[in-house]
């Protein structure tokens, strides 16, 4: 079996760093799998790039135009709504013809066109789609918040001026998708319940066969090691009990930085002997815009890409932190816990699918920043930090390791596989 996997960038995004990871699993248990992006950013030789150039960089800009048009030249949005207007026709690539299976992942922002997806429909092949959020389910948005249109059809776009109107974006790219997906079926596979559930919600999807498969991650890679060897490497102090946030950009107000701040100044009220006990790293983009807003001492590793660092950040930190408003089934918190570091989110989306409650981390209460810190505290200061850990380390072994998400994987191949040549 020959599975392409179809990702906007092969490394930036926790999308392209979770299709990475499957197309390593799938190799080592035995699928010949080939990854297809727009932006490539190693020497990989399983990993092909598409032409490079003026179209390129043109299907990008004009999409993002017609957006910032939509949206009356404010940007606040920009990055929040895809359209695909614009796009590759993939099917005429040596890696397409060569798939027995098409995996679809992130593929916005000038990588796939609607049109382009209609091609890969056409051509007969079975595509697998991986939603890593709701995109794939809605008119234009990658993130809900609250929003119900997609149950009955989107339209009336909280994204865009005004609320936009009966026939807005929203509703237009709606009804293009809506006879896309009537004339063929995909597998759709969610990165986690909550997102399954989600999903089999919308109108959009209805018929479509939709399931739930969480990431895979190498636990070769992502693994305890010694903490104060990797504080020494990081130049961080051994004295202090540390707090880590990790975003691609720390001023994503997504991400929830603003809560992790709310609640730290709350500890430090509470227990003021933590201020000269704690301390924080960031680690992502504008670090060091957010730094000066916390309580306790700051270190702002700014952004990194070197997974190696990475990984002694998360062995170096005694807690990981990730207050995010919205989330599908973060990485961040699945690397964390290889690293045997116990975690504290907010009860949103898949997060409490990774987490168990005082099992191997604490879910607040949504934008409950009093229970964040409370579930910091209680982390930190009051629970076993070994058992912790090693229940941590336990569930990532039994849930997300690269075999058992590759094998479930496999499954849903062969059955697309099987619908396509029962219809021929």
């Amino acid at each position: 079996m020959r599975v392409l996997i179809v990702n906007t960038s092969e490394r930036t995004g926790g999308a392209a760093v979770a299709a990475n990871r499957l197309m390593s699993a799938l190799i080592n248990n035995g699928v010949k799998a080939k990854m297809l992006v727009r932006d490539k950013e190693t020497d990989c030789p399983t990993v092909a790039a598409l032409p490079q150039g003026v179209r390129s960089q043109w299907s990008f800009l004009w999409e993002r135009l017609v957006v910032l048009c939509r949206l009356h030249l404010r940007r606040r949005h920009l990055f929040e709504v895809d359209i695909a207007n614009a796009g590759f026709d993939i099917t005429q690539t040596e890696e397409f013809r060569e798939a027995d299976v098409i995996h679809l992942h992130w593929v916005n922002q000038g990588m796939l066109s609607l049109g382009g997806i209609r091609r890969i429909l056409r051509s007969g092949k079975p595509v697998v789609w991986t939603m890593h959020d709701m995109w794939p389910a809605t008119g234009i948005c990658h993130l809900t918040l609250g929003c119900r249109q997609f149950k009955t059809g989107c339209c009336q776009c909280k994204y865009l001026p005004g609320g936009g109107g009966r026939n807005d974006l929203s509703a237009r790219v709606w009804r293009k998708k809506a006879a896309l997906l009537a004339q063929d079926s995909i597998h759709f596979v969610a990165c986690s319940r909550w997102l399954e559930s989600e999903a089999r919600q919308s109108a959009l999807l209805r018929g479509q066969k939709v399931s739930s498969i969480p990431n895979p991650i190498d636990t070769r890679v992502y693994r305890v090691t010694d903490r104060a060897e990797a504080r020494r490497q990081l130049g961080l102090p051994q004295e202090l009990r540390l707090l880590l946030f990790v975003s691609q950009r720390a001023t994503n107000r997504n991400k929830g930085m603003d809560y992790l701040v709310e609640a730290c100044n709350l500890l430090a009220g509470q227990h003021p002997e933590m201020k000269a006990q704690t301390g924080v790293v960031i680690l992502g983009g504008h670090a060091e815009e957010v730094a000066g807003q916390l309580p306790f001492q700051a270190f702002p590793l700014g952004y990194v890409n070197d997974e190696q660092q990475i990984v002694r950040a998360y062995n170096a930190a005694d807690l990981f932190v990730l207050p995010s408003l919205s989330e599908n089934l973060p990485n961040t918190i699945m690397e964390a816990m290889a690293c045997g570091v116990p975690c504290v989110g907010f009860n949103v989306g898949g997060i409490p699918e990774e987490i168990d409650h005082r099992q191997n981390g604490y879910v607040a209460e949504y934008r409950n920043a009093a229970d964040l810190a409370r579930g910091i505290r209680w982390a930190l200061c009051e629970a076993d930090r070994q058992t912790l850990s090693e229940r941590a380390v336990r569930k990532v072994l039994h849930s997300y390791s690269q075999s058992s998400v590759a094998m479930r994987y496999v499954e849903v191949y062969n059955q697309a596989l099987a619908v396509k040549n029962y219809k021929l």
